[in-house]
């Protein structure tokens, strides 16, 4: 709480493109100057990998602050490091850069953020996790500010039907900073007029969020419970053949391919997990890891997969909360996609999709053809019954030339887990955690792949080799750490000495 004899408050807003930090930095200058203070804010527009960031400043003072026969004060143009009394980030990498930048006072500040990340083109693109350390930002944040208030404020507003710009003005108004009761900054959303009810709605729930905090967070990772008779038979299953380390990640793998495929689909990825639970021990981690990675691998993303994704009504309705549809307004969404020959073959049966890609003359005639990516309007009546018409082959994926070529290389993967299991459960378990090298689509993928069967290759002559689990646990990290190969090259150098 700033000192009630303080006459100047400082506040500090550091928000992404279209979270509205404007519009939150209006309604707290509205609120000032209804309360007695002179204001001014300003806003110097940065650059970030998600999104333009933006750092809107606001200064107040009281009026008639230091002797009221003089002029109205001179404000600054800009947070002075040291010098603010309020941050709040609508991010939580902005609520870093905020400490980085000397916002942020253990003596004086007091932190609201949001706890939700917007990854950054580089966490996106990485081979592997290259995800921020969002718990050492929390960390920092608990220790180099006053005080720290933070929560998930874009799920807020979702659940709210608002948006973060009015959670973030909840939360101040919660966290009892400003001199101002909660009837002034109602007032000030009231003022601007728009989406008046929405945004109410938005700031009650982040007043009662900075007040409280998240009593019943949502556990994104708790298994989900079947609703058909065919998940609970799986379930029954799972609970009977693999071991209870197992069950979470197991549960998760069929309900992903009973979405992917069907339930024989799933009933095979649990006969493949109790071979290797036959061979596992100890800890059972060696099942685990495989039901955690046979599922990533065997809901692969193929043509079917993404054109199945993009129809549904599910991601319709999601992108209408995105972008707030109003009633009586008619939303068009508009789609790159460019399918290299490499994919239509793939999507083909084996017998006509193989010859396409082996046959050298065909595929110079036919690459040309699929060379440039398109724009189009997939909720169009044309390019919407073409994306359902391709998810609709969900019923021959079975015959694909892809769903061959994947199921072989599942296969032979499999099949060295289980070689490997005999001797040494702890390499056997690296080589299950080696399926995280293969991601993406295109060339993303086909590198990906080249560097997956580079260590599985390797991992081959490793096998007896008391020193083989750590030896392939550095060859993913390798492969990992550089997709062009070049520290994968090194690496596998250094296992043959």
């Amino acid at each position: 709480m700033i000192p009630a004899d303080r006459d100047r408050i400082t506040v500090a807003i550091l928000a992404l493109g279209g979270e509205g930090g404007g519009v939150l930095a209006d309604w707290i200058l509205r609120m000032a100057a209804d309360n007695g203070y002179v204001a001014q804010g300003t806003s110097v527009p940065g650059v970030a990998q998600r999104t333009g960031s933006t750092v809107y400043y606001i200064e107040m003072i009281r009026r008639g602050a230091g002797g009221a026969n003089r002029p109205d004060p001179v404000l600054a143009m800009m947070p002075v490091p040291g010098d603010v009394d309020i941050v709040i980030a609508s991010e939580l990498m902005e609520a870093g850069r905020a400490i980085l930048r000397g916002f942020v006072s253990t003596d004086r500040t007091t932190l609201i953020g949001s706890t939700h990340r917007v990854y950054a083109i580089a966490e996106k693109s990485a081979p592997g996790d290259g995800t921020a350390a969002g718990q050492r930002i929390l960390d920092a944040a608990q220790r180099r500010s006053a005080r720290f208030i933070g929560f998930d404020m874009a799920g807020a507003a979702a659940a709210s039907r608002s948006v973060i710009s009015s959670v973030m003005f909840g939360a101040l108004a919660g966290s009892g900073t400003l001199p101002f009761a909660r009837e002034a900054f109602e007032g000030a959303i009231r003022h601007g007029g728009k989406a008046v009810d929405a945004n109410l709605a938005g700031f009650d729930r982040g007043v009662t969020l900075a007040t409280t905090g998240d009593a019943d967070p949502a556990d994104p990772a708790a298994p989900p419970r079947p609703t058909t008779a065919a998940g609970r038979a799986l379930l029954e299953r799972i609970e009977a053949e693999l071991p209870r380390a197992a069950w979470p990640d197991a549960t998760h793998g069929v309900h992903r391919l009973m979405d992917y495929q069907d339930r024989a689909y799933a009933d095979l990825y649990l006969d493949r997990l109790a071979d290797i639970a036959a061979l596992d021990g100890g800890d059972q981690t060696l099942t685990a890891e495989v039901a955690r990675h046979l599922a990533l691998w065997m809901a692969y993303e193929d043509t079917i997969r993404v054109a199945d994704l993009k129809v549904r009504a599910s991601r319709s309705n999601r992108v209408e909360r995105e972008v707030r549809l109003a009633p009586g307004q008619v939303l068009h969404v508009t789609e790159y996609m460019h399918p290299r020959l490499q994919e239509v073959a793939e999507t083909l049966p084996a017998w006509a999709g193989r010859p396409m890609l082996r046959h050298p003359a065909l595929r110079r005639w036919l690459e040309p053809r699929f060379a440039r990516g398109r724009h189009v309007r997939t909720t169009g009546m044309r390019w919407f019954i073409a994306l359902r018409c391709v998810a609709a082959l969900r019923a021959i994926r079975r015959s694909t030339l892809r769903f061959a070529d994947e199921q072989q290389r599942i296969d032979d993967w499999l099949d060295l887990i289980r070689t490997t299991a005999m001797a040494d459960r702890a390499a056997a378990a690296e080589l299950a955690r080696c399926q995280q090298l293969i991601k993406g689509y295109s060339d993303t993928f086909d590198r990906s792949l080249a560097n997956f069967a580079t260590v599985i290759a390797t991992a081959r002559t490793l096998v007896g080799r008391p020193d083989a689990a750590a030896v392939i646990a550095r060859l993913r990290a390798a492969a990992l750490a550089d997709e062009k190969g070049a520290a994968l090259a090194c690496a596998v150098r250094e296992a043959a000495v």
